[in-house]
């Protein structure tokens, strides 16, 4: 009998789940802290937790994560260097400060506009290489011929051995501006993709698993590993496409909304009729809008490991993740002391870093460039958590807080706070680590707001389940001003919202909000069983799916009865005839749906290929079309083994 091994590494957790091939049941599952900077102890881990007879029969490891989404969300990406070829037309903000713009690039039929000045960016790239751990490459209207991206591609590496990513092998989509972005944020996450795959095929291999490795898209599809490294930016919302056909697939609703809560974020979604909800736009992630195809969604950085902090009396809830307090005092058993004895410093003070309930400790991240004040502060903090106060006896001296951030961005440094996490270990709602410590930070911070610890605890409660609502409401009633309906929810109106649509919630503690929830709203709330490891069951069973465009054009309207140009993924192909282009077209497209699903374990009978054509012509018009948009699809479906 065989099996499949799913596993999700989020921010906080990482789950895994094993299926029986034969009749898909769920055998068995665990759960296991994420660990950084190196993820593979939290991966053994997790598997170290299955059952070893199941393991030694598992024949496909299918992955997902949030980790390359929380990376952005957070601003603690690796530092990416952006190549910039022709005329972009931009006026927007760049994502890195290091940025060249040099001449070359296309125009709208593939023909060189300008030369490369490949001699700028060789100077550039020398320059930078020490600053940076991978290029961004975008040259315009590289969609219709990529030649100056590869070329550069190629120089680069050759140059500093460093990675580089072209904006073309992403997206066929125009859009200069978003397609430089995307390009820039694929290369920022490739160490960590590399990372996170690296620990998979690592542990797997140690236990002489032999089993093919996929991995989830953001548009609920899988692809293959090795595709997976070249365009992590495709498994961006994996966790978030994981969650949902996950849900979907637990719950057994073909039809539902899911709101799945992890340690960083929580993400809303829907699925109808077992199909995702694809955003038309592409993939929004943080300020950066991508041409990525991905599941539409709504994010909010509130999760059960978001900071809970207070100035003036006022509650505030993340944006930043950090350690729970009550997972900090299993890890570190002098905490529990340290917490009980850190001063409380004075109202004036107090800020998102200084809080009684504050603390750093060093991440294992390897120190790279920092400025002085960055490294006095680093110096003194070791593997155990120190204050703010700490710190500053420690140096000798006062420091802004500022430096922590930049700290913290950098993955130099893990902060340590009182969380949602931490309120359900005081409310007795969850008890999975040392609710002792909780229930001091939760003293603490509840005499700065003058009220009783529960009742500062309810509070925190009530607010992530407000913002998980507030988000459900914005996705759903897409168009509806946010600010109108936070007004509606939040006001003291005999009237409540009603959804006509199954709300499927996900995460390890999700069952304790559904008062809270069911107070706000009136709809259906679901906590299917295992729902704590949803994401891990929705790696297992999302399809193959590969989408390709090509498109089709007379090469001159002069004489649009000859010459055609063919655009396709990494190619241009040109053709005398019509017919002949469209041929041409259609096998292209076919062979890379087929390369595509045979990397993902799937051929023959467990494939199915579609072509769609769409063609523009204007009124009058005798001539073969004047444009032709093929769209090329293929969809596997595994078989189960007997």
């Amino acid at each position: 009998m065989q099996y499949s091994l799913g596993i999700d590494a989020g921010g906080t957790y990482t789950d895994a789940v094993l299926i029986r091939d034969t009749d898909s049941a769920i055998v068995d599952s665990n759960k296991s802290l994420t660990t950084y900077p190196d993820l593979h102890p939290g991966i053994k881990n997790v598997i170290d937790g299955l059952n070893p007879e199941y393991l030694k029969n598992v024949k496909l490891v299918s992955v997902s994560t949030t980790l390359s989404t929380n990376t952005i969300l957070e601003g603690t990406g690796f530092p990416v260097a952006l190549v910039l070829i022709g005329a972009h037309p931009f006026e927007k903000q760049f994502p890195t400060k290091y940025v060249l713009l040099a001449s070359g690039g296309h125009n709208h039929n593939g023909e060189e506009e300008a030369p490369l000045d490949l001699d700028a960016i060789e100077k550039f790239s020398l320059r930078v290489k020490d600053k940076v751990s991978a290029f961004a490459i975008s040259s315009y209207f590289s969609t219709r011929n990529p030649e100056h991206e590869l070329r550069v591609k190629d120089r680069i590496l050759e140059l500093t051995g460093l990675p580089a990513v072209c904006g073309h092998e992403l997206s066929q989509e125009l859009g200069a501006y978003e397609r430089a972005v995307t390009a820039f944020l694929n290369a920022q996450l490739i160490p960590i993709t590399r990372q996170f795959v690296k620990s998979i095929i690592k542990d797997i291999q140690e236990r002489g698993i032999n089993a093919r490795l996929l991995m989830l898209k953001c548009d609920g599809s899988v692809v293959g590993i090795k595709d997976a490294l070249k365009k992590p930016i495709e498994t961006i919302f994996s966790g978030p496409a994981a969650s949902l056909v996950g849900a979907s697939y637990l719950s057994g609703l073909e039809t539902c909304a899911v709101v799945d809560v992890g340690g960083t974020s929580t993400d809303i979604s829907s699925i109808c009729m077992g199909v995702p909800d694809l955003s038309e736009e592409g993939a929004v992630v943080g300020d950066w809008k991508t041409r990525v195809k991905a599941i539409r969604m709504e994010t909010t950085a509130t999760g059960g490991d978001s900071h809970v902090w207070t100035v003036n009396k006022e509650l505030f809830l993340g944006p930043r993740r950090v350690m729970p307090l009550a997972v900090a005092a299993v890890k570190y058993p002098d905490f529990l002391n340290n917490l009980k004895r850190t001063p409380i410093s004075a109202r004036e003070e107090l800020g998102e870093n200084i809080q009684p309930t504050k603390f750093f400790v060093r991440s294992g991240y390897p120190t790279g460039e920092l400025s002085r004040s960055e490294a006095e502060v680093l110096e003194v903090i070791g593997n155990e958590p120190v204050s703010v106060p700490e710190i500053r006896a420690l140096i000798r001296k006062d420091f802004h807080p500022q430096t922590l951030d930049s700290l913290i961005r950098k993955r130099l440094v893990q902060a340590i706070g009182f969380t949602p996490t931490d309120a359900l270990h005081v409310l007795g709602e969850y008890t999975a680590w040392n609710a002792e410590a909780s229930r001091i930070g939760a003293e603490r911070l509840a005499r700065l707001m003058h009220i009783a610890p529960v009742e500062f605890c309810t509070a925190v409660k009530k607010r992530v389940a407000r913002n998980m609502v507030l988000h459900l409401l914005s996705y759903i009633l897409a168009g509806v001003p946010y600010a109108s309906i936070a007004k509606i929810l939040d006001g003291d109106y005999p009237a409540k919202f009603q959804l006509n649509i199954p709300v499927v919630l996900l995460g390890g503690p999700v069952r304790a909000y559904r008062k809270e929830l069911n107070e706000l709203i009136d709809a259906e709330i679901l906590v299917p069983e295992h729902a704590e490891v949803g994401n891990a069951v929705g790696a297992l069973v999302g399809k193959g799916i590969k989408r390709v465009e090509i498109l089709i054009r007379p090469a001159s309207l002069i004489s649009p009865d000859k010459d055609f140009l063919v655009f396709a993924p990494g190619s241009r192909l040109r053709l005398d005839a019509y017919t002949e282009a469209l041929d041409a077209a259609v096998k292209f497209g076919k062979k890379l749906v087929a390369d595509y699903m045979q990397d993902c374990g799937l051929s023959g009978n467990q494939v199915e290929i579609s072509v769609e054509k769409k063609t523009i012509s204007p009124d009058g018009w005798n001539h073969p079309p004047m444009e032709t948009s093929l769209l090329v699809m293929g969809v596997g479906v595994r078989e189960r083994s007997t």
